[in-house]
Parts: structure tokens; C-alpha cells; sequence
């Protein structure tokens, strides 16, 4: 299982936010940049950039921040945040981005998505879906920054993605979010039974080398983890160690 820190950029700073709330937000005083190369000195071979600005500001967005990471990052790099058509994936991409991660418009656009995997190839691009659990127990994707939810639930989408090539798919348990209250161990071994071909990245919830070592029989191939790295619950060489 492949570690994957993340960073959350906004107005140039690296952040967070608890559950997504731009009005419960917590800053560092690193800069992306140093944060980035000690992440990769520590052994990480990937970043997970967030930028939260172009998800709220859209086209007006102040995308530097990112950009100036894209190319000074020395790992490799995934990032998301306010890709809403095919030039956004193609400025990331251009600008030294491995991947490029979509969240809502992989709800209400699939086919499109599907369309862009065949486009820029399934390596190149992350289907992310936060999802909630409603009292059946059933994941439902929720879009525009989680205020609505998608018309279709998890399994239903995902049949389709799947069946249209998609390969990296990032799955995040809202209600886990930036609380350090522990990963969805059932949800993500659920994902794993029922799209064994799938690379899972599991997002949301980790606080400690024990959330680790209970993600690893789930099956996902990697963990994203924010917040436990940045509060220094646990360093990067301890999550790899726990991760080997």
C-alpha cells in the first residue's frame, strides 16, 4: 500500500478544513513547497494536492499556488480541485502533474469522464467520490461541495466507471473527513470485493500507525493521509515503516 500525503492549498497556504467547511479551517505555517520536499526526502513517492480555491472561486480562481507546486514538487504528484473540463486536465498535466483527480463531474457528467479516461488514459486521471452513508448503509456520492447528492449511489456509478476503464479511484467517507476519528474500514473493503481491478486510494479518517495497519487486509493499494502528517501524529518514515 503506497502512502500518499496530502496538501490542501488555499490563497497560497497550505490548510485544512473539517469536512470541507471553508469556515472551519486550520492553517500551517509551512510553505507548500518545503512541506512538499520533506515528504519526499522522507521516502514518499507521491503528493495529493488539493486546491481548494479553484473549488470555490472556479475560473477566477488564483491558481498559482498550485502551479508553482507542480513544478517545483520533486515527487511524483496527483491533484484535484476545481478540473471541470478537458483544458483543466490538460494545464495540470502540462505543468507536471502525474494524474489528475475529478470529483463532482464524475456524478453528473460520467459519460464524459468516461470519455477523457479514453482521451488522456485511465493512468492519467482519479475518479474521487466522497460519499455519505445514508441509514441503509448505502454509500451516496455527494457533488458541489457535498451540498447535494449524486442522483445514482456508489455501486451504481461505479459499475459504470469501471466498465468504461477506469483504474485509480479515490474514495472518501465525508463523515471521516479531517476528524481523525479513523478510516471506513467496511467501506473500502466493500470497494476492493466488488472492483478487485480497481487502485483504491483510501481517504478520510486516519490518525495514527494503527488506522495503517488496520487499512492494509482492506485491499486498497494506497492511503491519503492530511492532516495526522501535518498535526505530526506520526512522520512519514513511520507510516512507510508501518505500510512495508
Amino acid at each position: 500500500m503506497k502512502l500518499i500525503p496530502a496538501i490542501d492549498l488555499l490563497d497560497g497556504r497550505c490548510v485544512r478544513l473539517l469536512h470541507g467547511d471553508f469556515g472551519q479551517v486550520t492553517h500551517y505555517p509551512a510553505l507548500p513547497e518545503d512541506i512538499a520536499r520533506s515528504y519526499a526526502q522522507a521516502g514518499a513517492e507521491w503528493l495529493h494536492v488539493v486546491d481548494l480555491a479553484a473549488s470555490r472561486d472556479g475560473a477566477d480562481a488564483d491558481t498559482s499556488a498550485l502551479f508553482k507546486l507542480l513544478g517545483n514538487a520533486p515527487q511524483s504528484v496527483q491533484t484535484g480541485g476545481g478540473v471541470r473540463n478537458s483544458n483543466d486536465i490538460t494545464q495540470r498535466l502540462d505543468a507536471g502533474a502525474a494524474r489528475v483527480v475529478m470529483g463532482s463531474l464524475c456524478v453528473t457528467d460520467s459519460a464524459g469522464f468516461v470519455g477523457w479516461l479514453k482521451q488522456f488514459g485511465a493512468q492519467k486521471l482519479v475518479a474521487a467520490l466522497d460519499v455519505l452513508i445514508d441509514d441503509a448503509g448505502v454509500p451516496w456520492p455527494r457533488i458541489h461541495g457535498w451540498t447535494s447528492r449524486g442522483e445514482r449511489n456508489l455501486w451504481q456509478l461505479l459499475d459504470e466507471l469501471s466498465a468504461g476503464g477506469l483504474v485509480h479511484l479515490l474514495c472518501t467517507d465525508i463523515s471521516r473527513d479531517g476528524a481523525l476519528n479513523g478510516p471506513n474500514l467496511e467501506l473500502y473493503g466493500e470497494i476492493t470485493r466488488r472492483y478487485p481491478r480497481l487502485q483504491l486510494q483510501a481517504s478520510g479518517g486516519v490518525s495514527s500507525l494503527d488506522d495503517l495497519e488496520r487499512l492494509k487486509p482492506t485491499g486498497a493499494s494506497g492511503v491519503i493521509t492530511g492532516k495526522a502528517l501535518l498535526d505530526k501524529r506520526f512522520t512519514v518514515a513511520e507510516a512507510l515503516d508501518t505500510l512495508r
